[in-house]
């Protein structure tokens, strides 16, 4: 993984482990194969139980978890502003109008 080292995060990481549960019957109905991984710090989790191995599905978890870490690590890129296209913003008046003519021949007529 570049950018983050499993060993430096290791105590702030807890492991969960759980039943897998879903098709496999017996052996995943009774074995805790299942793993969750939690950063403390942060409160992010992730989540592991396709392989039949507890060992296998921490060793996920974790990918899976200081993948999320480098996610957030990383700066939000800026939000670049897209202009509304001149055909667009004329349609958009031509329907203000309408509907304006339209409100202002609905109201009733004083008589003079």
């Amino acid at each position: 993984m570049p950018g983050l080292d499993p060993e430096k995060y290791a105590e702030d990481i807890r492991f969960e482990t759980f039943t897998s549960g879903g098709p496999g019957g017996q052996h995943a109905n009774r074995t805790s194969s299942g793993v969750k991984a939690i950063h403390v710090a942060t409160g992010l989790t992730a989540i592991a139980r396709e392989r039949r191995s507890q060992y296998r599905n921490r060793k996920i978890a974790l990918e899976r978890l200081l993948d999320k870490l480098n996610k957030r690590r990383r700066p939000a890129k800026p939000r670049l502003r897209t202009r509304v296209p001149a055909r667009i913003r004329e349609q958009r008046l031509a329907d203000k109008k309408r509907r304006s003519l339209r409100k202002e021949q609905r109201r009733k007529v004083e008589p003079s």
